[in-house]
């Protein structure tokens, strides 16, 4: 009977225990932390905080960081911050690259005069016992790349709520290819060169211009390497191979710290013989294909066959992965200057004794520079800083094991960075937005995923987490004032950007 009753105890109380851990206890919770209308989120510098006016304070729902936390991914939340949706000005007809009614005019012209010239060649063609597939061109005025040209102003290539850059990314993994032909640089070396000479073959960087049947067009560069080998040690900077996941990544990074700077770029698979050699208007292109001993279909750039079968690009037999970037509009159309960078690299094996008075070994040498235009004025000498993170975070993505911090020259000698800039690498150097996450997922949408390895993936916040303790090694030797520059305010409740003369 004893018994009886001891069992009935312990059932009982086996019962209230799990009552209180799955009923009560979530009740508990719930009640605890029950949310209120809003919460004041303040977004500071982390431990560059002084306070006053050095920090930015917005006003966020509950939603935004309980609710949307537990649903979106990284990249999602990442880009459902604040600081990824400070509204611009409204922009004005002299804040846009081009004008829509010039830019059609301009597009239907070039396609009038392609399909002219089509006709010839295949004609040509035909005579040589050549057959050339006469791919129609389908000229769509709402076409994505047009309007990705479209979209280009002062600020960005893009708007960070341009859809058309999405659909460019995927017409440029899938639309069919008319055309193939030398981009402009390799036709410009006309078949001149001399392997004992130059630094950097050519053929090291081949590269080729492919139109799409809506007239778009994309710079191909194929894979060379694959994604696991690292630069070797003794190879200098400027020599590296061509990387065609580095364009990938770059554009993907570009976007994650919302520079907006970088073309689109995608990956894809292209066959190189139907897609470029059968459809090539260039003889000079089609010259320069071979089968190799393997069997596979191969290709290299202009230069002598002896002098550039070794570094010849192969498919399996046919199909090669590479990049295709976004053109961006032609000098005729968008004419624009060129403005070196200051801290602009030394192309040369002989080290650093000749380039005296140069960034390199001039620790002042910021100090010219503001006073030079057109540095002395608007935020260009800040952008070119933003610039200078990007290429130190990449690394160019050959080596993952080194970090080169001179390419943080900018940043170290100018003391100076953007608050918009610095506010976003904090937020990427936290665990809920880590930089590594979110570009692996970031990265996980383009065809040729795994894009990069997990050693430059961890290298990205490795080398993040260099630029922040440099930002804070120039806050205590100038202070906070003089190195975190303001680049945007609130007004009214709304995030808006303050960009005075700023200018392209």
């Amino acid at each position: 009977m004893r018994r009886d009753r001891l069992l009935v105890a312990v059932t009982l109380v086996t019962l209230l225990a799990a009552d209180i851990h799955f009923v009560l206890l979530p009740r508990l919770k719930s009640w605890y932390h029950l949310p209120g209308e809003s919460c004041e989120c303040r977004i500071s510098n982390g431990s560059l905080d002084t306070g006053g006016a050095t920090t930015l304070t917005w006003t966020l729902s509950q939603n935004f960081t309980t609710a949307s936390t537990k649903r979106s991914s990284k990249l999602e939340r990442l880009f459902g911050h604040p600081l990824y949706n400070i509204r611009l000005p409204e922009l004005g007809p002299d804040e846009l690259l081009l004008q829509r009614e010039e830019l059609m005019n301009y597009y239907k012209r070039k396609v009038s005069r392609w399909e002219r010239l089509k006709k010839f060649y295949i004609e040509a063609a035909a005579a040589s016992n050549i057959t050339i597939p006469d791919h129609p061109v389908t000229f769509d005025p709402e076409a994505s790349w047009l309007q990705f040209h479209l979209g280009i102003n002062r600020y960005a290539l893009y708007s960070r709520d341009d859809s058309s850059v999405d659909r460019l990314l995927r017409d440029m993994q899938t639309a069919t290819v008319i055309s193939a032909d030398f981009t402009q640089d390799e036709k410009a070396l006309k078949g001149a060169c001399d392997c004992s000479q130059v630094v950097k073959p050519s053929g090291l960087h081949l590269k080729l211009a492919l139109k799409l049947q809506d007239f778009g067009k994309a710079m191909f560069k194929p894979m060379r390497q694959k994604r696991h080998e690292e630069t070797p040690v003794n190879f200098f900077y400027f020599v590296d191979f061509q990387r065609h996941n580095a364009e990938i990544a770059a554009f993907h990074l570009d976007r994650v710290l919302d520079f907006r700077r970088v073309p689109p770029v995608a990956g894809r698979f292209v066959n190189v013989t139907g897609e470029i050699l059968y459809i090539t208007h260039n003889e000079e292109l089609r010259s320069v294909f071979f089968i190799s001993p393997a069997n596979n279909t191969c290709f290299f750039a202009k230069c002598l066959y002896v002098c550039k079968s070794e570094y010849a690009v192969c498919g399996h037999p046919d199909l090669l992965e590479g990049s295709m970037s976004a053109y961006l509009p032609g000098l005729s159309i968008a004419p624009r200057i060129s403005i070196p960078n200051p801290w602009i690299r030394s192309y040369s094996f002989t080290g650093r004794e000749e380039y005296a008075q140069t960034w390199e070994v001039n620790p002042l040498y910021c100090d010219t520079v503001k006073k030079r235009y057109p540095y002395n004025s608007g935020n260009r000498l800040l952008n070119m800083i933003d610039m200078a993170v990007f290429d130190f975070l990449t690394g160019i993505f050959g080596r993952y094991s080194h970090d080169e911090m001179s390419i943080l020259a900018p940043l170290t000698q100018c003391c100076m960075i953007k608050r918009s800039t610095l506010f976003r690498l904090e937020l990427l150097a936290q665990s809920e937005y880590r930089l590594s996450d979110v570009m692996r997922e970031s990265l996980s949408r383009d065809p040729l995923t795994p894009v990069l390895t997990e050693e430059h993936l961890q290298a990205l916040d490795r080398r993040l987490a260099q630029v922040l303790r440099t930002v804070e090694k120039c806050v205590k030797r100038l202070g906070e004032a003089h190195v975190v520059i303001t680049d945007f305010v609130e007004s009214s409740g709304v995030t808006t950007s303050h960009q005075g003369g700023n200018k392209r």
